[in-house]
This record gives structure tokens, C-alpha cells and sequence, in this order.
């Protein structure tokens, strides 16, 4: 319905033209599509949030899946945004008002269908995920919150990409009036990057997240679990005569030392006469240590009296062990070997940090490396002192950011089998020096996942330790490696290249607790993986990052007591599996 219009008259009064407008009451139908967000952005948003749905290395919760399908429709709406706007550049052209208006009415009936078929989907694929890990295949999964959080999580991403968008565009518009258009451009981008870089890093990041974190740490680092003690044997730190007060030991050093296993407690499941094993633990607020100078170096000459002074140059093993960012070590790990030696052995640590695990890793890393290196150092240098037939076998262990610490303490595999007679690490990052360079130079046709290295001549890789070691079947030779490692270990795998590249644990075949319906897409399967950290400990041994009892099978491959049999590894590993560990 058109109303009649104006006449419109050149200079000479004659009618040239005869001007319709719509009538006044009639609803403008491309007011919302101009309102609404960029279709072709959201449209991309949406698939990469269908992406996001697929299983990746280990279960996860509902709740996580939203965040996962938030996080990546909001990257894909970046790269939609992209996309759309070199589109317009190219073709200069852009469709109707009404054509975009029925894109969004048919987007707004499949995209609903579509998500709530896929999140029930999912749910199906997670289950076999489950079922393949050894978890019971039921599973609470809410569709509708998991959609809600995923909307709420990308619109919240959007709006501050959105006020980012106009503060920079008032910048500019503000420089322009003092400044030529190309330069009040080119300044006002850079000074944006800055205030955003700036504010997530040193605002959100370093005094928000940080921060809180570091408060909650240090709290905790002054607590001691319960049911640990302060110990009676002297052959452990914080106990009688000790260099270091138990006070000062910090948590993860209380939790190491006061449950130390006792010579009757072995006694009781060897049968034998057993020996209280040596605990060494120096904490990194231990003030005995303490050195502005240098506080790595100070920590491990205080470490080298301490073993001194518990005698464990005396033990027929001596074992440097790697800890965590908070200074956790392995209760599996330590009383493993424990048992199989009757006690004459010690291990020793060193804290770097009291942070969780995932704060150390972005702020401690060097750290670690560094304080488990001067320990090492200091512990061989007292080695290389005594008469070779006094000298305890040197072993290392770790588990993950403590496997980093030790495998950054040597450096190549070649200086690690040079060093030590022999090493057990567990669940190694992606980024550790050794790790890489053996599967830089695995033997060719193995997979990533178990790399065989020379034939398994000295180290070698297993997710089930007793029967994944006596692969290959050529003969050991001394000093030894092992490497327990999960295919599923998203700790493991985790890499910033994910973003972008596709990693080789996906090529065939797959490791034995990967579900066949697992894919990569760029930027989704980064997300997924880093998720999958978070929830890694939520499956049972030998997934995720668990390794449960497959020290006791390590530690017997790596230094076998004289007359241990597999009958001795058996009963070890069914006994450790089976108790409850202490901290």
C-alpha cells in the first residue's frame, strides 16, 4: 500500500517525478535484521558450538561442556566477524534487507533442532567414552543448561568485544580531530591493544586470578591434612634432630614426610626385617634455606645435610624426586619403592612453589628446572665423593610438572641415562625437553602415544605397565627408563599448538582408551583438551592422569631389587592398589 505521494517540479514548475512513500504505519521489516547480531558470524558461531560437542581425550560434566561451547562459539563468531567483512571487501556487494530478514527466520528454526539433537548426541558419544575408561556409562547431561551456559558465556564474551570495539572507536574519533585519519587509525589500534593487553594481563590475570590464587595457596600451604602427624622417626625431615622444623616444612612437605612408611608397617606385608626409610623434604619457605642470592642453590646444599645427617648415602637407593608447583609428590611413587627395598632407601625433594600445579606452569615453569637442577647437582657431586663401592644407585622420578623439573634437570636422554642408574616419570608435559626428543626420534611405525625408542633398549613407554614393558621382546639393557604414560592424559597432551595444528596422538590407530569418534577442528580441539585438564583426575588408572599402582611395576623394571620376582611385582602392585592413600 502506497499513500500518493509528493509531486516533485524542476526549476521551471513542470512535474519530472512523482515521489512514493510507504505508508507511515506500516512496520519496517528490516529494523531488527539491521539490530541483529552478523549472521554470517553467527551462523559460524553455531557450527563451531556444534564442534564443541564431539568427545575429546577424557568424560566430561555437563556444566564444563557449556563453558567448552561458550568459549568456542564466541572464537567462531571472531572468525565469522572476519570472514563477513572480507566478503564485503572483495564482493561489494551486499544482499537485501529481506533476504538477510527469511536467513534469520530459517536459522532460528534449524539451529534450535539442530542443538538440541547434538547435545543429545553427545551425551551418547560420552558414554562410550565413559564405558571404553572403565567409569559406569550412566550420565546426567542437561541439555537446556548446557545450551544456556553456552549462550550466556558467548553473549558475555560479545558484549566485551563489543565495548573494546566502541572505547577504540571513540579513540579514534577523538585523535582524528588533532591528527591525519591514517595516523589517528594506526595510533588508536595500538593504544587500544595496549589497554587491553595491559588490563587482562596485569589486572585480571596478575592481581585477579593470581592473586586469589596465591592467597588460597599460601593459606592452605600452613595446613596440614588430616590425620598427618609431626613424625617420631629421625630419619625424616621435621622429625627429632631434624635441620628443618616441622612448622616449616609447608603442606605438601608435612604430607610427605609425616607419612612416612615405618619399619613395621613394611615388615607387616614383606614378612622380612625392614629398615625406616629416609624422607627428605626442604620447603621453599624454609627460612634454614633461605638465600636472596641465590635460594635454589642454599635449598640444596640444606638438602645434602639433611641426607647426610638421616645417613641416607648409606641406603642401597637413593631417590631425587621431582614435585609438583604446590610440592606434591606421589604417595604411590615413594612407598612403591619403599616396600620393594625394605625401607633402605631415600628419596629427597625440594619445593619451588606452593601454587596449584596450573599456576606454576604459567608463572613457575623455570622454576622448577631450575630448583630441581641445583639438586641434582648437589646430590651427584656427593655421590662422585664416595668410594664407588659405598655409592647408592642414583634413581629419579616425577610425575608431571615434576617430570618436567627432572627431565629439564638433564636435558637429553642421553645425559639422563648417563646420570642416574635409572628414572621412573610419570604423566611428562607436552613441552619437556627428554619427551620430545623421544618422540622426535621414535623408531619408525610407532605411534606417538607409545613411542618405541632403539628398540626399547633402555627406555621405554607403557600405559599398562605389566605387559606394555615387555615390549618389544629384545633384551633390557642398564640404566633404564620408564615412562608411564596415558593415551588419554590430556596433561600430557596439551599444546598451544592445538589451536591450530592437528596433533599426532589423533593419527590411526588410536591409543587403547580413545574413542573412535573423536576429531580435531582448529581452535575447538585446544579448548577441549585444556578443559579435559581440569577433569583429568575424574577417571580410574590407567586414564587421564591417574597411574594408580603402575609405579610398583616401574620401579621393578627400572631397579629390580636383587631376587625380586613378578610373583613380588604382582602382590606389591595389588597391595599399593588397593589401600588408601595417605595423602
Amino acid at each position: 500500500m502506497y499513500n500518493l505521494g509528493r509531486h516533485v517540479e524542476n526549476a521551471a514548475g513542470k512535474v519530472v517525478a512523482f515521489a512514493r512513500h510507504p505508508v507511515k504505519d506500516r512496520p519496517d521489516e528490516s529494523f531488527l535484521v539491521r539490530r541483529w547480531p552478523d549472521l554470517t558470524a553467527t551462523c559460524v558461531a553455531t557450527v563451531f558450538f556444534w564442534l564443541s560437542l564431539t568427545p575429546s581425550l577424557v568424560p566430561r560434566p555437563w556444566l564444563l561442556q557449556g563453558v567448552i561451547g561458550g568459549i568456542t562459539a564466541a572464537i567462531g563468531y571472531a572468525v565469522g566477524s572476519v570472514l563477513s567483512s572480507l566478503f564485503r571487501a572483495v564482493v561489494h556487494r551486499r544482499p537485501s534487507e529481506r533476504t538477510r530478514m527469511r536467513c534469520w527466520q530459517v536459522y532460528w528454526v534449524l539451529s534450535p533442532v539442530m542443538a538440541v539433537w547434538l547435545i543429545s548426541e553427545s551425551a551418547h558419544m560420552q558414554r562410550q567414552l565413559r564405558a571404553l575408561q572403565g567409569l559406569p556409562p550412566s550420565l546426567t547431561w542437561h541439555t537446556p543448561m548446557i545450551a544456556l551456559i553456552a549462550v550466556a558465556i558467548w553473549l558475555l564474551i560479545l558484549l566485551a568485544a563489543r565495548a573494546i570495539r566502541l572505547g577504540s572507536s571513540k579513540l579514534i574519533h577523538g585523535l582524528d580531530k588533532l591528527l591525519p585519519r591514517p595516523v589517528a587509525v594506526g595510533i588508536g589500534l595500538l593504544l587500544s591493544a595496549m589497554i587491553v593487553t595491559v588490563g587482562l594481563r596485569d589486572v585480571v590475570f596478575d592481581r585477579g586470578v593470581i592473586d586469589v590464587a596465591d592467597r588460597i595457596a599460601k593459606a592452605t600451604n600452613f595446613g596440614t591434612k588430616e590425620g598427618i602427624g609431626k613424625p617420631t622417626s629421625r630419619f625424616v625431615s621435621g622429625g627429632p634432630d631434624s635441620l628443618i622444623r616441622w612448622q616449616d616444612l609447608g603442606l605438601q612437605g608435612r604430607n610427605f614426610t609425616g607419612s612416612a612408611l615405618t619399619s613395621e608397617k613394611i615388615t607387616d606385608h614383606t614378612g622380612r626385617p625392614a629398615k625406616d626409610p629416609v624422607r627428605v623434604y626442604i620447603s621453599s619457605s624454609a627460612p634454614e634455606a633461605f638465600s636472596e642470592d641465590e635460594p635454589f642453590k642454599a635449598q640444596a646444599q640444606l638438602a645434602v645435610r639433611e641426607l647426610k645427617r638421616t645417613g641416607a648415602f648409606d641406603r642401597k637407593v637413593l631417590a631425587i624426586a621431582g614435585t609438583t608447583g604446590s610440592g606434591w609428590i606421589d604417595a604411590n611413587v615413594a612407598e612403591s619403592l619403599e616396600y620393594m627395598y625394605g625401607g633402605d632407601t631415600a628419596m629427597v625433594a625440594v619445593q619451588y612453589s606452593y601454587l596449584p600445579s596450573w599456576v606454576s606452569f604459567l608463572v613457575d615453569k623455570e622454576k622448577a628446572g631450575e630448583a630441581t637442577r641445583e639438586l641434582v647437582s648437589a646430590v651427584r657431586e656427593e655421590l662422585a665423593a664416595l668410594p664407588a663401592d659405598r655409592r647408592p644407585k642414583l634413581a629419579v622420578t616425577g610425575e608431571s610438572l615434576g617430570g618436567y623439573a627432572i627431565e629439564d634437570s638433564f636435558g637429553s636422554v642421553d645425559a639422563l641415562l648417563r646420570g642416574t642408574d635409572g628414572a621412573l616419570l610419570l604423566g611428562v608435559p607436552n613441552f619437556s625437553p627428554v619427551s620430545e626428543e623421544l618422540r622426535a626420534r621414535r623408531d619408525e611405525g610407532s605411534p606417538v602415544w607409545r613411542p618405541q625408542f632403539e628398540d626399547g633398549r633402555n627406555v621405554r613407554f607403557a600405559q599398562f605397565p605389566e605387559k606394555d614393558l615387555k615390549r618389544p621382546p629384545a633384551a633390557w639393557g642398564h640404566p633404564r627408563v620408564v615412562y608411564l604414560q596415558n593415551a588419554s592424559d590430556p596433561i600430557v597432551w596439551w599444546s598451544p599448538d592445538l589451536l591450530f595444528k592437528r596433533p599426532q596422538w589423533l593419527n590411526k590407530p588410536l591409543g587403547p582408551d580413545i574413542t573412535p569418534e573423536i576429531n580435531w577442528f582448529p581452535f575447538v580441539g585446544f579448548w577441549q583438551t585444556t578443559v579435559d585438564m581440569a577433569v583429568s583426575y575424574g577417571v580410574d588408572a590407567p586414564h587421564g592422569h591417574r597411574y594408580g599402582a603402575g609405579s610398583v611395576d616401574g620401579w621393578a623394571a627400572v631397579l629390580p631389587p636383587e631376587g625380586w620376582t613378578d610373583r613380588d611385582t604382582e602382590r606389591l602392585r595389588e597391595f599399593i592398589a588397593g589401600r588408601k592413600t595417605p595423602y
